[in-house]
């Protein structure tokens, strides 16, 4: 019996130990931890209203069944946009290629974003999308600002960039990491003009400055020269001074040491005179000579010492007149180099007002008549050009009379060469029937000539008598009419042409003949056939 309680006491125990086992095998493999590169999210039932729950390291027990999980990766990503033809505020479009690096975020609201709208894409479709945000955000920023803004200002304008494409980017999760924008270029050349012309005036402005440091230089230098040369010239004066001193001084020490000298000598032989007087006789005139000749001998050395102090004195004299003129002379070259610093200062001046007066007066003087000239040129090319199309146009007008006078007298002379075929050997046929040709015109010109009298009625009055030519009035006035009128059978006589047969002949009468045996009237033309 006992037995049989501890196998089953055994059993329960070793059941209990397989569920407290199997409790921590669960417990373990649903635990899960997040590294610290990624961002842990939760998902299915989870606390809240929220869609999932975002962790950053630490860990979490995951339901079965009602929870899973997956990870967002926090590495940077690197994002090149090449941003082309963007319009600014000016309407001039700028070229910006930048490098954006962003990553998700690990602020809690915006690791929701990302696990609501990122969760499961890979790094392309993530890049994707936030190069579309920041494409928009960059034209925008863009649209907002100068060219001016953009290039010179880089600070606001990246602080623009960061703070719209922040805020964009944040709504899908993702935190904007860096901006580096490598350069800014547009298509007209306007950031190249700004750059020539800030180089230019960065130029011009050292270009001042050099030549400012160039006189203060001059000035310097020139002060400098003169003080140096007013202290030599000083040092020089102190230096001869000394010397002139030391020189007097040591002539004074040897006369006097020779003086000293001199009077021991005397002394012992004084007392050697007198040692021998006392032996010799002769020894009071040893004496008296030695007395005599120190005598000279220190009027002597008095003499020369009061020369050389004369002598002193007068050097003295010339060295004080040298450092004198050797002062006046420094003066005045310093006085000169300060004239020559002056009018070095002023020559400089006088360039720096004309290079200002060229840069601001003559230079646009210049741009005003080249811009004159640009004009001058252009007019004078548009009269040249509408000039020569106006002598195109009358060239070719004219040439195409002559091509169509020229066809006209091919086809005549080709008509009168038909002609002159056909006539064969009648060859005086040709010009008959080209003035048959003519005859409607010639008619014409006939009618014209009387075509403008206005002769309703025409009453002749004849008294029967005769007009001094032997004719009467009536037949008179007739003739003079008919006589008037131009006659065909007379212009084809001039011509040298002979009528056809058709147009009738022209009679002529005989004097003496004429109607009823009266005068003789005038020539008609009779139709024959």
């Amino acid at each position: 019996m006992t037995e049989i309680l501890n196998f089953g006491t055994l059993g329960v125990v070793a059941t209990i130990v397989m569920l407290v086992l199997f409790v921590l095998t669960m417990l373990t493999r649903q635990y899960r931890r997040c590294p610290s590169n990624r961002v842990l999210v939760v998902y299915g039932k989870v606390a809240g209203s929220r869609a999932a729950k975002c962790m950053h390291g630490g860990g979490t027990f995951i339901i079965p069944l009602l929870q899973s999980y997956a990870y967002l990766n926090l590495e940077p990503m690197t994002i090149e946009i090449d941003l082309a033809a963007a319009l600014s505020k000016k309407n001039i479009r700028v070229n910006v290629p930048s490098t954006f690096t962003i990553g998700v975020s690990t602020s809690p609201d915006i690791m929701n974003n990302a696990a609501e709208r990122l969760l499961g894409l890979n790094e392309a479709a993530v890049a994707a999308q936030a190069r579309d945000i920041i494409l928009g955000q960059m034209r925008l920023v863009i649209a907002t600002l100068s060219i001016e803004e953009i290039n010179q200002d880089r600070e606001k304008f990246l602080d623009l960039v960061n703070k719209n494409v922040s805020s964009e980017v944040n709504k899908i999760g993702l935190e904007l990491i860096n901006v580096n924008v490598r350069d800014i270029t547009d298509e007209s050349g306007y950031i190249e003009a700004l750059g020539r012309k800030a180089a230019s005036e960065a130029i011009n402005q050292a270009r001042v400055e050099v030549a400012e440091a160039d006189r203060s230089g001059a000035i310097g230098h020139a002060n400098a020269d003169r003080e140096m040369q007013v202290e030599v010239a000083r040092q020089h004066a102190e230096s001869a001074a000394g010397q002139k001193q030391a020189e007097r001084d040591q002539r004074v020490k040897v006369a006097k040491f020779e003086a000293e000298g001199l009077a021991g000598e005397a002394d012992s032989r004084r007392e050697q005179d007198i040692a021998v007087a006392t032996q010799e006789a002769l020894a009071v005139q040893g004496r008296k000579q030695a007395e005599m000749d120190q005598r000279v001998k220190v009027a002597t050395l008095e003499a020369t010492a009061v020369q050389g102090e004369n002598e002193a004195k007068a050097n003295i004299a010339d060295y004080e007149a040298s450092l004198a003129e050797r002062r006046a002379d420094a003066k005045r070259r310093g006085e000169v180099a300060l004239a020559n610093a002056a009018r070095d200062v002023l020559k400089a001046e006088k360039e720096q007002e004309l290079a200002m007066l060229e840069k601001t007066q003559i230079a646009q003087q210049m741009i005003e008549r080249q811009k004159v000239e640009i004009d001058a040129d252009a007019e004078a090319e548009r009269i040249r050009r509408i000039a020569k199309g106006e002598a195109d146009g009358v060239l070719a007008k004219y040439l195409a009379e002559a091509e169509g006078i020229r066809k006209v007298l091919d086809a005549k002379a080709g008509g009168y060469e038909n002609l002159i075929r056909v006539c064969g050997d009648r060859k005086d046929l040709a010009p008959s029937l080209l003035i048959i040709e003519k005859l409607p015109e010639l008619v014409a010109e006939q009618v014209k000539a009387i075509q403008n009298l206005k002769i309703d009625k025409v009453t002749v009055w004849d008294s029967g008598g005769t007009n001094g030519s032997g004719h009467g009035s009536t037949s008179g006035f007739l003739r003079g009419l008919i006589s008037a009128l131009p006659p065909i059978h007379e212009l084809a006589e001039q011509a040298g042409i002979d009528l056809p047969d058709v147009l009738g002949k022209v009679k002529e009468t005989k004097p003496g003949e004429g109607a009823q045996g009266t005068a003789p009237s005038s020539p008609k033309p009779s139709a024959k056939g």
